[in-house]
């Protein structure tokens, strides 16, 4: 019997685009089926399930078009914008209709609303069909960041996904404990070896950001046996990550940048009222890096403030 995804018949040779209906909405989720001349394993790479990361649906976008057929051994199956009701709204991480993290509800519910039922269909129609999953982020729109990658510890597929990880080419990753609500972690759980990269910020995305994720993506099909060549090893520190939501709505004052360390008493960051009164001010209650941070005047209460890693033993 055939493989199928997305209703598409996996055949050698075969290029495919095409957007998929999600039942019970007005949502549409384009693709791309790159199907090898041989056989191989299927590797998934998603983008834009946070719509305004846009350096990796850019490098999606561009992937979709320059991987050919004649050079997989195997398929590359690429969604390079999961949201993009939020993405042609411009609503940040949010799907627009019901205001949903996306990455905070799968493996979703067909029966739910919008974001539920979106992320269902992305996990039982694209990320359960994977052998291997790519999933490519950024800061947000009002985020800071410096490039790292995340993988789930723990996991059935905790080998493979290492060696992913060892791949991209960043300073810093993250072993990842969370176990619920996102796509990668689930998948992991899954058996399916999984990476999230994250880089790009503030709703930019520059040429050489660009380049970078898809130079890793092509290094980790390269090392899975889908591109044919060398692939690199990257060696970089490991890290524990911990984030910090801000106790109040006001202004927002940081005091390092993203990719600054700091040391155990170093001051963070201040939220003030719209008077300049000081409403609570984060010291480090250890050492550590700033992964990434809002960078906006602007911040609201339990909403991201900021999230830094603790090294660890590899």
């Amino acid at each position: 019997m055939k493989k199928l995804i997305a209703g598409h018949e996996i055949e050698p040779g075969k290029n495919i685009t095409d957007h998929v209906h999600i039942e019970g909405t007005t949502l549409h989720v384009p693709h791309v089926i790159i199907c090898g001349h041989e056989e191989g394993p299927t590797v998934l790479i998603t983008a834009g399930i946070h719509n305004s990361e846009y350096v990796g649906i850019q490098a999606a976008i561009e992937l979709s078009n320059e991987l050919q057929p004649e050079q997989l051994k195997g398929n590359v199956v690429i969604v390079p914008l999961a949201n993009r009701s939020g993405f042609e709204n411009r609503t940040m991480s949010m799907v627009y209709e019901d205001g949903k993290n996306l990455n905070r509800v799968f493996p979703g519910d067909k029966e739910g609303s919008e974001a539920d039922r979106l992320a269902h269909h992305l996990f039982e129609t694209f990320i359960k069909n994977a052998d291997a999953y790519i999933d490519l982020h950024s800061g947000d729109g009002y985020e800071s960041l410096i490039p790292f990658a995340y993988y789930l510890g723990d996991a059935p597929a905790e080998e493979t996904s290492k060696k992913m990880i060892d791949c991209v080419n960043t300073e810093y990753y993250v072993r990842s404990n969370c176990r619920t609500s996102g796509a990668y972690n689930l998948a992991s759980i899954q058996g399916i070896p999984s990476v999230l990269i994250e880089r790009g910020q503030m709703g930019l995305h520059s040429r050489a950001e660009i380049e970078a994720d898809k130079t890793d993506v092509r290094n980790i099909l390269t090392m899975l046996g889908v591109l044919e060549g060398t692939y690199h090893n990257y060696p970089k520190q490991a890290l524990t990550e911990y984030n910090d939501r801000a106790p109040y709505t006001g202004c927002w004052y940081p005091e390092k940048k993203a990719g600054e360390k700091f040391v155990k008493g170093d001051k963070l960051g201040e939220i003030r009222d719209y008077f300049g009164k000081s409403l609570f001010t984060e010291f480090a209650e250890q050492d550590g890096v700033i992964l990434y941070q809002c960078s906006s005047l602007n911040i609201i209460q339990n909403g991201p403030m900021i999230a830094y890693g603790v090294p660890i033993e590899d």
